[in-house]
């Protein structure tokens, strides 16, 4: 079973999946998401999926759930690094991420999640 490391760094949780998911590692890391979102009061979260070679219907329907979730409770989701065969086959399922913000790479996922705090602290 795989476990995904979920940690706080300022006002956001960062999550990276160091490997393919089975369907019941991705339903736990949604509850174990969901909770760290209502027990830290995260305004972001950031979902580094660069390791991950495999995104099904499944998964990629299960990440939209999670944004979708994490709005709920107040944070902003970003998806990072989906491979380009990872897009393709997402492409080709006809998955479309509504909703879901994507970035290349972790690095500007973090920004992503920055920007709308400073906007904030400028008004």
């Amino acid at each position: 079973m795989a476990r995904i490391p979920i940690i706080k760094v300022g006002s956001a949780l960062i999550a990276t999946v160091d490997e393919d998911l089975t369907d019941d590692d991705a339903l736990e890391f949604q509850e174990r998401l969901n909770a760290a979102i209502e027990r830290t009061g995260a305004a972001g979260v950031l979902i580094d999926v660069t390791l991950v070679e495999t995104i099904d219907s499944f998964l990629g329907r299960l990440l939209h759930e999670i944004a979708v979730g994490a709005r709920l409770l107040g944070a902003t989701t970003v998806v990072a690094g989906i491979q380009p065969p990872v897009a393709m086959t997402l492409v080709e399922l006809g998955l479309q991420l509504d909703g879901v913000k994507t970035a290349l790479t972790a690095e500007r996922g973090l920004a992503m999640l920055a920007a709308p705090s400073r906007a904030n602290r400028a008004r």
